[in-house]
């Protein structure tokens, strides 16, 4: 069996680090044909997720994320690859949260001169 074991700080809080877990999980659920289950605590959530071949965990706090996942024998031929899936997801999610909200520019009024 290989491991995949991912660690990543934010400074998010939990509350939107919960709904970057919930998105996860949506997506690896799409994705990866995933059966995930979470658990919401007073200090931290667990994700746990699996289907043939891999099971595991993702866990939640205020301040970082935790995935840990074993691989069975036929996907753990692929574990590079699909390690470097998780990261990427797991870092766009935090990215797109963590980025400040775009504001649209407002145009320049033209003013008339009072006769």
């Amino acid at each position: 069996m290989a491991n995949i074991h991912i660690d990543r700080e934010h400074a998010l809080g939990l509350h939107q680090a919960r709904q970057i877990a919930f998105k996860w999980a949506e997506q690896a659920e799409a994705d990866f044909g995933m059966e995930c289950t979470y658990e919401e605590g007073t200090v931290s959530d667990l994700v746990s997720f699996s289907r043939t071949g891999v099971h595991g965990t993702l866990t939640v706090t205020k301040d970082g994320f935790e995935l840990m996942a074993k691989l069975g024998f036929l996907l753990g031929a692929f574990k590079e690859k699909i390690e470097a899936e998780i990261v990427k997801n797991l870092d766009t999610l935090i990215a797109d949260k963590a980025a400040p909200p775009k504001v649209a520019a407002k145009k320049a009024g033209t003013r008339k001169k009072a006769a």
